[in-house]
């Protein structure tokens, strides 16, 4: 009888057991997926052991095409500057009585812009008159001498030199009243002096001074924001320009009568047109550069002088090169991307976290960067600053 128990017993199943090994071989499933799934997204996610950070940059690419028809060939920087503006002084030393202007106010040619005190020049012109009036009195009774000593000569009763001395005395009045004219014209142009006018006309674009304090002359030549003594600034918004440097390597591309586009900081957004004016016959020994002069064309209320720009002048298309021609791509990358390694001009190309290294040959600079016109395509991405240490094929990862 035992052995048929222990039989019957042999063939019982056990039903906890199984459950708890299917259990253990889930949990055994699910940590076996998150290692999976943690090891792919840190080795997507993580950059490679030891890559050197780096920012990167795109090329722009450009066609041409704009509100002037033309191609870009450089681009420089300067400030809009009249052509016609003055640093507005007196001609005498004198304190300001009245100032009759602000900044902005627009004035004609001979406008009084202010007045210095001026009594002291009021009281020399009265005397001045009064001098020529003593001197008339002082003639009529000299001659009033002559016609005597005329007659007594003539009766013999003085000699010729008492005729001469009379006729001396005459001729040493009507100088005298001369003299005083002079004078009386002398304190009238001082008078006048203390009236300053416009040169011409313009708007006020700074004032130098105040009522009571003192002005001078002060010589040609000096600057608008420094000049001491002044009383004013008036520019001609109307002679308005752009005056940019260009580096002395690149002048041999522009010539008078060349179309551009003028971009101020200032007015983002809008883009005015120009023609180059002129180019200064001189170079800058210390900056390597020459001054050239751009006329402003659509000149509008919003350019003020002084206010920094960018000229990008355009090469005319020509005759021949109808618009059946496409437009050349122009690429463009910022300066500080483009490196020298072993005499020659390279750039980083970012690639599957990887640079690689890429001959370029640069031409002139076109609105902050420079034109590549051999080894890009304009679709790269660039290493903005490369480390002198960065060489081909080194891992990289990307400063977000």
């Amino acid at each position: 009888m035992r052995d048929l128990k222990d039989e019957l017993a042999s063939l019982r199943i056990e039903r906890d057991a199984p459950r708890r090994g299917r259990w253990r071989w889930l949990v055994v499933l699910l940590l076996l997926a998150i290692v999976a799934a943690g090891g792919l997204y840190f080795s997507r996610a993580r950059p490679v052991f030891g890559a050197v950070e780096v920012q990167t940059v795109q090329p722009s690419v450009q066609s041409g095409s704009g509100p002037m028809a033309g191609t870009p060939i450089l681009t420089a920087s300067g400030y809009l500057v009249a052509r016609r503006q003055s640093v507005v002084s007196s001609k005498i030393q004198g304190r300001i009585g009245k100032l009759l202007v602000e900044e902005g106010s627009i004035v004609k040619t001979g406008d009084v812009l202010a007045t210095l005190e001026n009594e002291d020049y009021v009281a020399g012109i009265a005397k001045a008159k009064a001098d020529i009036e003593y001197a008339k009195a002082d003639l009529a009774e000299a001659q009033r001498q002559e016609r005597l000593q005329e007659g007594l000569f003539r009766d013999k009763v003085v000699s010729q030199d008492a005729l001469d001395a009379a006729k001396a005395k005459v001729a040493l009045a009507a100088a005298t009243i001369e003299q005083d004219k002079a004078a009386l014209q002398m304190q009238q142009a001082n008078f006048d002096f203390t009236t300053i006018r416009a040169p011409f006309a313009g708007i006020v674009v700074k004032k130098m001074t105040e009522a009571g304090e003192s002005v001078a002359p002060i010589p040609p030549g000096v600057n608008i924001s420094t000049s001491s003594g002044a009383i004013v600034a008036i520019a001609d918004m109307n002679s308005l320009e752009a005056e940019v440097d260009v580096n002395e390597a690149n002048v041999a591309q522009l010539q008078s009568g060349q179309p551009a586009e003028i971009t101020v900081q200032a007015i983002p957004n809008h883009t005015y047109k120009g023609v180059l004016r002129q180019i200064i016959p001189t170079a800058d020994r210390t900056k390597a550069t020459v001054t050239v002069k751009t006329a402003i064309l659509d000149k509008d209320k919003y350019l003020k002088p002084e206010m920094s720009c960018n000229v990008t002048f355009l090469q005319p298309p020509k005759r021949a090169e109808k618009t059946t021609a496409e437009p050349r791509r122009i690429v463009t990358i910022p300066k500080d991307a483009i490196v020298t390694r072993d005499g020659k001009s390279v750039v980083f190309q970012v690639e599957d976290r990887k640079v690689h290294q890429l001959p370029v040959v640069t031409g002139a600079d076109l609105r902050g960067g420079v034109i590549v016109t051999s080894g890009l395509v304009g679709s790269e991405t660039l290493v903005s600053n490369p480390p002198e240490k960065l060489k081909d094929g080194d891992s990289v990862k990307v400063k977000s």
